[in-house]
C-alpha cells in the first residue's frame, strides 16, 4: 500500500515559500513534495484498511536533493540541502489496537531515494480494519532545514524489509 505526499498532512504545504509539488517520473504518483526551507518540519498521515493477518513494515520514501534530467541524464541538485545533520528526524506510528513504534535517523545521503523505516505492526484479525497514524518530525527551531523530497509512505509485508536492505534502499 502506498500513500502519496498529497495524501499526507504536511505543515506549511500551502505556502510556496516552504514547499512545492513537483512533477516527476521518479514517483508512481508522478508528483512529489519538495521542501525548500522550514524551521518546523512535520508530516502526519493516517490510513484505515482491512489488512490481511500478518506483520507489516511502514516507511517514508525520501530523497535529499532535487532530481532533474539534463541531456537525458539524471542529476541531483544538492545546493539547498541543509539542517538535516543537526538533529535526527523522528518517526512514529500508532495503530488502533494500541501498538506503537518509533525510530529516528539522521538524513545524510543526497541523490538517492531511500525507504526510512518508521516501524512495524502486526495484524491478527483480518476481519476488521486497522487504523494507522504516523508522523515524521524534526522540530528544532534553532536552525532551518531544506532540500528534501517526499514521495510517499509505503506499507509492505515485513518480509520485504530485508529485500530493501539487500538492495541498499533501506535506512534506519
Amino acid at each position: 500500500m502506498s500513500i502519496s505526499s498529497k495524501g499526507l498532512h504536511i505543515t506549511g504545504i500551502d505556502d510556496r515559500r516552504y514547499w512545492n509539488h513537483i512533477p516527476t517520473d521518479e514517483s508512481r504518483f508522478h508528483s512529489i513534495a519538495y521542501l525548500q526551507q522550514t524551521w518546523w518540519f512535520e508530516v502526519d498521515g493516517e490510513v484505515e484498511f482491512p489488512f490481511p493477518a500478518g506483520s507489516y513494515s511502514v516507511f517514508f520514501r525520501l530523497q535529499l536533493g532535487r532530481s532533474s534530467k539534463r541531456f537525458g541524464r539524471r542529476i541531483c541538485n544538492s545546493e539547498h540541502i541543509h539542517g538535516w545533520d543537526k538533529k535526527p528526524v523522528r518517526f512514529q506510528l500508532w495503530t488502533s489496537d494500541g501498538q506503537h513504534a518509533r525510530s529516528q535517523c539522521t538524513l545524510n545521503e543526497p541523490g538517492k531515494w531511500f525507504h526510512y523505516h518508521i516501524g512495524d505492526f502486526n495484524v491478527e484479525n483480518s476481519n476488521s480494519s486497522t487504523k494507522i497514524k504516523l508522523t515524521m518530525t524534526q522540530i528544532d527551531c534553532t536552525h532551518t532545514k531544506g532540500g528534501l523530497c517526499l514521495d510517499s509512505v509505503v506499507i509492505y509485508p515485513s518480509k520485504y524489509r530485508e529485500k530493501l536492505q539487500q538492495k541498499g534502499f533501506l535506512r534506519c
